[in-house]
């Protein structure tokens, strides 16, 4: 691991949990982690239930855009975490790879998505501890 860890979420859209993962690391550990997101398809936009939620835990995350997964960012990473993307993550070696099972929240109303949020932000409570790095 780099001596400023990077970690990668990825997602099918890149539009809902890859992006609140994001948005609760880099709120959570500020520039003492590397923050990527991207999407297998990515969609058009965020979703913006996922923008209303991140919203209410007082993180903004309206900047983000959907991106295209890539190997140049599973290369450069040193943690890839993906949700639900299946088999189309690139796998190199030496990677820490973990795959979280969240619901998508993809047409879901915000009493849907809210729990969603808040199970993101424990498994990044827990990286973080993982990664010997503390909260803001």
């Amino acid at each position: 691991m780099t001596a400023t860890p990077s970690v990668l979420f990825v997602c099918v859209h890149n539009a809902g949990r890859s992006q609140m993962a994001a948005g609760w690391l880099r709120h959570l550990a500020g520039d003492r982690v590397e923050v990527r997101s991207a999407g297998s398809a990515p969609a058009d936009r965020i979703n913006p239930v996922a923008v209303q939620a991140m919203a209410e835990a007082g993180i903004d995350i309206t900047a983000e855009q959907p991106k295209r997964l890539d190997h140049a960012a599973v290369e450069v990473s040193d943690v890839i975490i993906t949700m639900g993307c299946g088999d189309t993550c690139p796998i190199f070696p030496g990677k820490r790879y973990e795959d979280w099972k969240l619901d998508d929240p993809a047409g879901q109303g915000i009493d849907a998505v809210r729990p969603i949020r808040d199970a993101i932000r424990t498994r990044i409570e827990q990286l973080l501890t993982e990664l010997d790095i503390r909260s803001s």
